[in-house]
């Protein structure tokens, strides 16, 4: 009895798993024929989506869709711009490696054979080309009424190129131009099938009207038409500081100091923008509304504000610009209507990256975002908040005052700065300024609160006699300071924690009377 069970259940087990077996197949079966019904997405494939949205944002605007022939579809148009802009990044990868890879998905025979011969020339001279787009402004010329044709120019491309030879800089190249494109539609892909550099087309441009808040008028800066000495200070919550728009986030707190400052007789202060935090290219809204709320408590309290637009960012390469770009943009932007703005400041300490990044990295991408800026918010100032005197001179061309740091020897500072004002035209700033009361057991030989007094007492006395616009650094002693600020070793963040005016009891030092002259 025992043996006819054991053969029942036998049958029975084989039976259920050549029923789950042929489940099994049919289902994989299903899959596999719907995969290649849909056709596989190449963008998928390429990780481009991804791809393109943490590196490659450039700045696109049709500005014409009209179409006898057939009304252009918003989502055909979607696609559309969405594998253009494809195209170009990974021409750009190819051009960058030396490597055709992902071309043959977005670009037809012809133009495949001319960046080929492009990538082959580059590769025989050891040559490679960093490169990208930051604009473009299609105009829509021709969709076919079958929609697997379009054709349409894109005016004034702005490209920028760092060409490498051996590996060794060369050159960079920025450059405007206008591009005749066709696109096909094949197997579900708008593939380019011709891109021509046209001859630069004139321009016409448009007169912005200005209605500034500040503007700059010879050597001064002039608030609503009177000279306007800035009197100011660089700001973080005590408990928050470098991390202002975090979980401590707390608009009371802000409101008091904002009130302390004023009544120390201060008319602006200096706040910054954390890039990743804010969310690089796309940045995220409720970091905007914290923003505005610490622009609008300065207003109420009658202060100036300088607002940094990249804390934490040290990122310069080419391929990067784009989100850069867009963060800016986005910032500006949505807060260029507060009229107690009185600048933009590009970047913090911008110089420092010069010997890891490389000056010729640096400064062109300063130089776009200057231009990014000025021409998103037209009617502030903009400025580059140098960590030393000696680099405020560095495109003094290009902003509207010139900033720089001072931590070297108070006894050097009237020559460095007599210097400084003898070669420039423009507006001098001293952005950030101060002596740390870091005098302890990490430090033997620090200076005491009583050197800081006297040494904020001494700079005071300079700025009045010399009429010098002044922010110093900072309001706070901070009871704790990131590792990514001033590192790990506790000897450089007591000294980075104890620069502040007020200790963290909430108690005024010494040199707090010698917070303004």
């Amino acid at each position: 009895m025992s043996l006819i069970n054991n053969k029942n259940s036998y049958r029975i087990f084989l039976l259920a798993s050549f029923i789950a077996v042929n489940i099994f197949i049919l289902f994989a079966l299903s899959e596999i024929l719907g995969y290649l019904n849909e056709g596989a997405d190449r963008s998928t494939m390429l990780h481009l989506d991804k791809v393109t949205t943490n590196t490659y944002l450039p700045k696109i605007q049709w500005s014409s869709l009209e179409n006898p022939g057939r009304e252009m579809e918003k989502q055909t148009l979607e696609t559309i711009e969405k594998h253009y802009l494809f195209s170009w990044y990974v021409k750009n990868n190819a051009l960058q490696n030396n490597s055709l890879e992902g071309i043959e998905d977005y670009f037809t025979d012809n133009p495949r054979k001319t960046l080929d011969t492009i990538i082959q020339s580059n590769k025989e001279k050891n040559i490679s080309i960093e490169t990208t787009t930051l604009t473009h402004n299609p105009k829509l010329e021709f969709y076919s009424e079958d929609g697997q044709l379009i054709v349409f120019t894109d005016e004034n491309v702005i490209e920028f190129q760092n060409i490498y030879e051996n590996k060794t800089f060369i050159t960079s190249i920025k450059d405007t131009a206008t591009y005749k494109v066709m696109m096909l539609l094949e197997d579900g892909f708008w593939r380019i099938r011709h891109c021509e550099r046209m001859e630069k087309m004139p321009t016409h441009k448009e007169e912005t009207k200005i209605d500034r808040a500040f503007e700059i008028k010879n050597k001064n800066i002039l608030k609503k038409g009177t000279p306007f000495i800035i009197k100011g200070i660089n700001y973080y919550p005590k408990n928050s500081a470098w991390d202002m728009y975090g979980n401590l986030f707390n608009t009371d707190t802000i409101a008091s100091d904002f009130a302390i400052i004023k009544k120390a007789k201060l008319n602006t202060i200096r706040i910054f923008v954390p890039y990743e935090d804010f969310g690089k290219g796309e940045v995220k809204i409720e970091k905007i509304e914290k923003l505005k709320q610490v622009l609008d408590l300065a207003k109420a309290n009658d202060l100036a504000v300088i607002v940094t637009l990249f804390d934490f960012y040290s990122d310069y390469t080419i391929i990067n610009w784009t989100l850069s770009q867009r963060h800016a943009e986005s910032i500006v932007s949505l807060c260029k209507e507060y009229d107690n703005i009185l600048a933009w400041d590009i970047k913090n300490e911008p110089d420092l990256d010069f010997k890891s990044r490389g000056k010729q990295n640096v400064l062109p991408w300063l130089e776009e975002m200057i231009h990014v800026v000025k021409q998103t918010d037209p009617n502030h100032l903009v400025t580059v908040g140098f960590a030393t005197i000696q680099s405020g001179e560095i495109l003094q061309d290009k902003v509207d005052f010139i900033s720089f740091h001072y931590y070297e020897d108070l006894s050097f500072f009237k020559d460095k700065y007599k210097h400084l004002e003898d070669i420039t035209k423009k507006p001098i700033v001293i952005q950030e300024f101060g002596l740390s009361s870091n005098r302890g057991f990490w430090s033997w030989f620090g200076n005491s609160e009583k050197n800081q007094a006297s040494y904020h007492e001494q700079m005071q006395a300079i700025f009045k006699e010399k009429q010098i616009s002044f922010l110093s650094w900072t309001l706070y002693d901070f009871p704790e300071v990131p590792n990514q600020v001033a590192g790990k070793w506790p000897w450089i963040k007591n000294k980075q924690k104890n620069f502040g005016f007020i200790d963290v009891n909430g108690n005024p030092k010494p040199s707090f009377k010698y917070i303004s002259n």
